[in-house]
């Protein structure tokens, strides 16, 4: 089906906009016995749900848990990790009576999916349900009181469960497992909160007498062992051998078409949108009848694909209109489970959604997947890939290339998709920003003692601990440290910064969804467009203290992007290498940054009709950061002129944001980045990318540890790129303050070529 399906998709182009298609064959599965401890209820209640028989690394991974290990499945997409947990908590809670587990997962529709699952099995004695943001307040008392398998998430443990864990001290104390599923999801700030809440969880239940197993579920990701450990905090052991068959997967690489006749900032050649190319995408598969979910980076390009294509359907297929929806984030809960529901059934033919969907739903029946630009890491690619083919047919998986320097090189460079192992997880639950609130969560739900320290990084917070107590948030006394509050802490685990902005349609008063604060600025400033459910809204206001974006209905034909103007100050150097004439280095920075202004762009063609300025407040982030410096001497070497560092050092710092998710399981938007032919802090020309969340996130220790291959891959897609003056495929970057002015594409060449020369010699 799926390879004459690519040639019937490129068809009628001057140039096939195909680079490389990897035809990934079939894999037959090895089955084992079912274990003895098993109760033979559950064994024939699998059955009758059609698992004849498990597969080895289900049984593998199940036998280590039953048996008190702590375990994380490393296996790919629909390779059956749900059963790994489901044998040993099942079990434990049809053998023991008054035993209890916990799942969580990181999105609520994923825990709903798997809540249907359970329940599908018609295990009356295990009582499982759902107790999130969605649940109840009656149903909540039922959950607490009488049920034994809980199905939540990282942000209701944080914000529900351990901070009214008295209410909870029954279900804690016969708590026998934990399950944490798409654990490869908990990476940067995120991630590492979660470490501590699952710190704070295994405090909490000693504190009751328990001590829970931690079954953890993970797609193929490098060192899943050592990832899982740090997450949880305790030895974890990894099941990597995947036993569980798949269809053929056919994987094309698409790099949508330049426009005749059209060029974009300063003369550059401009490519068709990803967002376009994916929409007709969607819209040629419905009408073939292939049931295709398009992954988008954005909520608003969700919404774009998903209207573009059924406008393309109005034209082409009208009866198929209405099959084709979007699905994201900030919907209401109604609009998630109606959505879902749809999926499920097969009603919608196409889907287009933002991430929400990457983890685990188990969606059967899908055909193909879409893949809207690069989603930020190998590991998150194959999970999207490996949503289609979940019921053995061959399938077809297609990557649509952004007009971005990584999303180029990748669809010209087959190998740094095919060939290369999935990244690590990043996280670092040292972060003081994450660890100090964390610390007085802590402390607010038990008194934290010198014995607890080890748990939560010893030396670190012990270091902390004392500046705590300084600003009033914590009071030490001989028994330990206490919370001074009345009030629990208010700690975001997601990192957003404070509370949702509500967008909210000002002639109704209808509240059509949230927007996290750190996007608010770029996203729902006054005169911005919004997107929702297809239908377009202009920004009356943005109240930023009562978080609030006011809009009204439209239908504009233009778009709108923030401009943004950035400062960074060097606090500390943590460490460095001295090259001679470039010095790399990794420490602490202050960054400010200010929303100042948006530009107004014709939707059809990218022209900019104007600019309009704002009046934002600006926003300050103490982080961490990845610089190195190139001495005058060096630069003049290389024939660069005074007037042509601005140029090359912005180039080079555009191009190596967009190279690092390479190397670091992030996406370009969790990082950023400054350039300046003359720093005050460090006295020479300087480029700088730096995390883009308070105390670091772990992206650019990742690229100071990987400089060389990261700014190898970083030059060679700039040499690569086939423009002459630099282009969004190689050095123009998507959320650049300055409008990409200056760049210097053959200066950043040169400029990185010094770089290498350093980077590559011993250290």
């Amino acid at each position: 089906m799926a390879r004459p399906l690519i040639d019937r998709l490129a068809a009628g182009r001057p140039q096939s906009p195909v680079t490389h298609v990897e035809s990934l064959p079939a894999r037959d599965g090895r089955t084992a016995q079912w274990p003895a401890w098993a109760p033979g209820l559950l064994v024939d209640r699998l059955r009758l749900a059609g698992v004849e028989a498990p597969w080895e690394h289900q049984v593998t991974a199940a036998s280590l848990a039953a048996g008190g290990q702590s375990v994380v499945v490393s296996t790919g997409t629909a390779s059956g990790k749900s059963l790994a947990y489901q044998l040993p908590v099942l079990s434990a809670l049809l053998t023991k009576p008054k035993a209890t587990a916990l799942y969580l997962s990181p999105t609520k529709a994923l825990a709903a999916d798997q809540l249907r699952a359970v329940r599908g099995l018609r295990l009356t004695e295990v009582r499982a349900a759902t107790y999130d943001g969605d649940t109840a307040p009656d149903e909540r008392d039922w959950v607490r009181a009488y049920a034994r398998l809980v199905f939540t998430n990282p942000d209701m443990l944080h914000r529900g469960i351990l901070p009214g864990h008295a209410k909870w001290g029954n279900f804690l104390r016969r708590l026998r497992y934990v399950v944490v599923d798409e654990c490869h999801g908990y990476r940067g700030v995120f991630g590492s909160h979660v470490a501590h809440v699952l710190r704070r969880l295994r405090r909490v239940c000693a504190r009751y007498g328990g001590s829970p197993v931690f079954v953890l579920a993970s797609a193929t990701v490098s060192s899943p062992a050592e990832s899982a450990s740090r997450l949880v905090g305790l030895p974890v052991v990894a099941v990597t051998d995947d036993a569980s068959p798949h269809g053929a997967l056919d994987f094309a690489l698409w790099e949508p078409p330049l426009m005749p006749g059209l060029s974009g900032e300063h003369g550059a050649p401009v490519r068709r949108s990803a967002t376009s190319e994916t929409a007709a995408l969607l819209a040629d598969l419905v009408v073939e009848g292939v049931h295709t979910l398009a992954f988008v980076r954005s909520r608003r390009g969700a919404e774009v694909v998903a209207l573009s294509a059924r406008r393309s359907l109005a034209e082409a297929a009208p009866e198929l209109t209405d099959r084709v929806a979007a699905y994201r984030g900030g919907y209401l809960p109604s609009e998630r489970r109606s959505l879902e529901a749809a999926l499920q059934s097969g009603e919608l033919l196409g889907l287009a959604s933002t991430n929400a969907l990457e983890l685990g739903l188990d969606v059967a029946g899908l055909d193909a997947v879409v893949l809207a630009g690069y989603p930020g890491t190998l590991a998150s690619l194959w999970q999207q890939a490996g949503r289609a083919g979940r019921t053995g047919r061959r399938s077809l998986a297609v990557f649509v290339a952004r007009d971005d320097p990584l999303d180029t090189y990748l669809v010209h460079h087959p190998a740094a998709v095919f060939g290369r192992p999935v990244e690590a997880t990043v996280l670092d639950p040292d972060n003081p920003y994450v660890l100090g609130p964390q610390l007085c969560c802590a402390a607010a739900e038990l008194p934290l003692t010198e014995s607890d320290l080890p748990l939560f990084g010893g030396e670190v917070a012990a270091d902390l601990l004392p500046g705590l107590v300084r600003r009033g948030l914590l009071r030490h006394r001989p028994t330990g440290w206490f919370w001074t509050s009345r009030q629990r802490p208010s700690v975001d685990i997601r990192g957003s910064g404070g509370e949702a902005v509500r967008v909210v349609e000002g002639a109704t008063g209808r509240l059509l969804g949230t927007v996290d604060p750190g996007s608010a600025h770029h996203q729902v400033h006054t005169g911005a467009v919004y997107l929702h459910q297809g239908a377009t809204y202009v920004v009356d206001s943005l109240d930023l203290p009562d978080a609030v974006a006011m809009v009204h209905p439209d239908d504009p034909d233009w778009t709108t992007s923030a401009r943004d103007v950035t400062d960074i100050r060097v606090v500390e150097a943590l460490r460095s290498r001295d090259l001679g004439v470039v010095t790399l280095t990794f420490g602490t920075v202050d960054v400010t940054n200010q929303v100042v202004s948006y530009l107004r762009k014709r939707v059809a063609t990218g022209e900019v009709l104007d600019e309009q300025p704002l009046d934002l407040p600006a926003r300050q982030l103490r982080t961490r950061a990845v610089w190195y410096t190139v001495s005058p001497s060096a630069l003049a070497a290389a024939g660069l002129a005074p007037a042509d560092v601005p140029g090359a050092a912005h180039a080079a710092e555009h191009a190596a944001i967009g190279l690092l998710p390479l190397y670091a399981t992030c996406d370009r938007w969790d990082i950023g980045g400054v350039s300046t032919a003359l720093h005050a802090d460090t006295g020479q020309a300087t480029v700088f990318v730096y995390d883009g969340h308070p105390g670091g996130a772990g992206f650019a220790a990742r690229g100071f540890e990987a400089a060389p291959q990261w700014l190898a891959a970083t030059r060679a897609a700039i040499a690569s790129c086939e423009c002459t003056a630099g282009c969004p495929s190689c050095v123009q970057s998507p959320k650049c303050g300055n409008g990409n002015e200056p760049l210097d594409k053959s200066g950043a060449v040169l400029l990185l070529d010094i770089v290498l020369s350093g980077t590559v010699a011993p250290t």
